[in-house]
C-alpha cells in the first residue's frame, strides 16, 4: 500500500526493481486524472446526440455544449500555478478530483443548457487542474529510464477513459439517459479521490520546501538506493541555480523551452485529430449511422485502437525516442485527414470513414497526444516548472476551446458552400504538416536524460547541450 506516512518513515524497497514498480503504482494512481479527462470527452460526446434533441441545438450551441469544459480547463492552469507550488501537487490533484465531483452531481441534474455549461465549466477547471499537474506529478517521481514510459500512463488513462464512457454511453443509448451518462462520471472521481490519499508527494517539491530527509526517503523508493542520493545532490544543485520568477522563462535558452511546450500544446489540439474524438458520433452519424446507438457503437472499437496505439507509444517511447515517433504520427495524421475529405468529398459513407478515423486517431494517440504533455513535463527546471506548465495548459485549453467551438459552424459553412464539409479536414491535415516541421526543426530529444540535466542544458554550453539540442532549435 503506498501512503505519505510510509513514504515518508521506511525506506520501502529500495532495489531496482522494487523502485520501478513503486514508481508504476504511483503512476496508475496519478493518470486517474486522466482517465477522467477521457471519459469526460466520450461522454459529452454520446449525451450530445440526446442534447441536440432535447434542447433543439443549433451549430453554435452544439459547439458551446462541447467547448464550455474548456473555458475551465484554461481556467484550471492558471489556478494549479499557485497551487502545485504552494500546498503540492498531491493535494491539488485532490482539489481537481472534488471539482470533477460536483461536476459529475451539476451536469446530471440540470434543467436546461446555461445550468449544464456553468457545470461543466466547473468540471473543466479540475480536468485544467489535472492536465497540468498529473503529468508533472508523475515526471517528478519518475527515474529517468523510465519516465518516458510513465508520462504516458497518463495518456492511456485517457483513451482508457474514452473506451469506457464509450462503452457506458452505448448502454445508456438505447433509454436516452443522458443524464445518467453524465453522472457515471463521479464513480471513477470517488476512486481517485482514495487513491490519491494514499499517494506521497513530489521529493522535488518537497526539496524546494526545505523537506529533504522526507525526499530522501521517497527517492530511495523511486530511483533505488544506490542512486537515491546521486538524485538529491543534482535537484538540490538544480533548484540553487533557478530564480523560480516567471521573467526566467524569458531569458535565453528557456525561452526556447517555453516556444516548444506552448506550440506543442496548441498542435495537440489544432492538428483537429482531437477534435474528430470529441464529435466522433456525430460524425459517424452525418457518415451515414441512421440511430444514434449505432453511431455511438462506432466508438467502442475505435476506443479499443486508441488503447492499442497508445500502449505502442507506450512501450516505444523510451526506446524509439520522442522526435521519431512526433515525426511519424505527425504523417500519418495528415495522410489520415486528407483522405478523410475526400470521403466526405465523394460520399463514401459508413465504414470507409470509420477505418480513415482508425489511421487518424492511432497516428494521433502514439504520437501528439501524450509526446506533448510528456516533453510539456519534461523540459522546464523545478521551481518554474509549475508555472513554465500552467502557461502551456493554458495554451493548450484555449485551443481545445476554439477548435470545439468552431467545427460545427465550419462544417455548416463548407457544406453549405461547397456541398460538403471537406474542406474543414483538408485545413487539418495542412496543420498536421506543420507539425511535422515544427518537431523535425525544434523539438529536442529528451530520452533517458534526468530532468536536471534537460532543465541545464537549455542554458548552459555543455556537452548535455549539444546531445539535447537538434539543429534549428531557437
Amino acid at each position: 500500500m503506498i501512503s505519505p506516512k510510509n513514504a515518508t518513515s521506511t525506506p520501502g524497497d529500495s532495489s531496482p526493481s522494487g523502485a520501478t514498480a513503486y514508481a508504476f503504482r504511483i503512476a496508475i494512481v496519478a493518470a486517474l486524472g486522466g482517465f477522467l479527462f477521457g471519459y469526460d470527452i466520450s461522454i459529452i460526446s454520446g449525451a450530445l446526440i440526446f442534447l441536440n434533441t432535447e434542447f433543439k441545438l443549433d451549430a453554435y450551441q452544439q459547439g458551446f455544449a462541447v467547448s464550455s469544459a474548456a473555458i475551465g480547463c484554461i481556467a484550471g492552469p492558471l489556478v494549479a500555478v499557485g497551487l502545485s507550488d504552494t500546498i503540492g501537487r498531491r493535494r491539488t490533484l485532490m482539489a481537481a478530483a472534488l471539482l470533477l465531483g460536483v461536476s459529475a452531481i451539476g451536469t446530471a441534474l440540470p434543467q436546461n443548457m446555461l445550468q449544464l455549461n456553468l457545470f461543466r465549466i466547473v468540471g473543466g477547471i479540475g480536468v485544467g487542474l489535472a492536465s497540468v499537474v498529473s503529468p508533472m506529478y508523475i515526471a517528478e517521481m519518475a527515474p529517468a529510464r523510465l519516465r518516458g514510459r510513465l508520462v504516458s500512463v497518463n495518456q492511456l488513462a485517457i483513451v482508457i477513459g474514452l473506451f469506457v464512457a464509450s462503452v457506458v454511453s452505448y448502454a445508456l443509448s438505447f433509454s436516452g439517459s443522458w443524464r445518467w451518462m453524465f453522472a457515471s462520471t463521479a464513480v471513477p472521481v470517488v476512486f481517485w479521490l482514495l487513491g490519491l490519499t494514499l499517494l506521497p508527494e513530489s521529493p522535488r517539491w518537497l526539496v524546494a520546501e526545505g523537506r529533504e530527509p522526507e525526499a530522501l526517503r521517497l527517492l530511495a523508493k523511486s530511483e533505488g538506493s544506490a542512486q537515491s542520493g546521486a538524485a538529491m545532490n543534482e535537484i538540490k544543485t538544480s533548484i540553487a541555480e533557478e530564480t523560480g520568477g516567471l521573467t526566467e522563462l524569458f531569458q535565453p535558452g528557456l525561452r526556447s523551452a517555453l516556444l516548444v511546450a506552448v506550440m506543442l500544446a496548441i498542435l495537440q489540439q489544432m492538428t483537429g485529430v482531437s477534435i474528430l474524438l470529441v464529435y466522433a458520433p456525430t460524425i459517424f452519424k452525418s457518415a451515414g449511422f441512421a440511430t444514434a446507438s449505432d453511431a455511438i457503437w462506432q466508438a467502442i472499437p475505435l476506443g479499443l485502437w486508441n488503447i492499442l496505439c497508445t500502449a505502442v507509444a507506450f512501450w516505444l517511447v523510451d526506446r524509439l525516442g520522442r522526435r521519431p515517433l512526433l515525426l511519424i504520427g505527425t504523417t500519418g495524421m495528415a495522410l489520415g485527414l486528407i483522405i478523410m475529405g475526400f470521403c466526405f468529398h465523394f460520399g463514401w459513407s459508413g465504414y470507409p470513414v470509420v477505418l480513415v478515423m482508425f489511421l487518424c486517431v492511432g497516428a494521433y494517440v502514439s504520437s501528439l497526444a501524450p509526446l506533448a504533455w510528456l516533453i510539456m513535463s519534461e523540459i522546464f527546471p523545478t521551481r518554474i516548472r509549475g508555472r513554465a506548465m500552467s502557461i502551456a495548459g493554458v495554451a493548450l485549453w484555449i485551443s481545445f476551446f476554439l477548435g470545439s467551438q468552431i467545427f460545427p459552424p465550419l462544417v455548416s459553412f463548407f457544406e453549405t458552400k461547397y456541398g460538403s464539409p471537406a474542406g474543414v479536414f483538408w485545413l487539418f491535415a495542412a496543420v498536421c504538416v506543420f507539425a511535422f516541421w515544427f518537431s523535425w526543426r525544434l523539438v529536442p530529444e529528451t530520452k533517458g536524460r534526468t530532468l536536471e540535466a534537460i532543465a541545464a542544458s537549455w542554458t548552459k554550453a555543455t556537452p548535455n547541450q549539444n546531445a539535447l539540442r537538434t539543429p534549428g532549435n531557437v
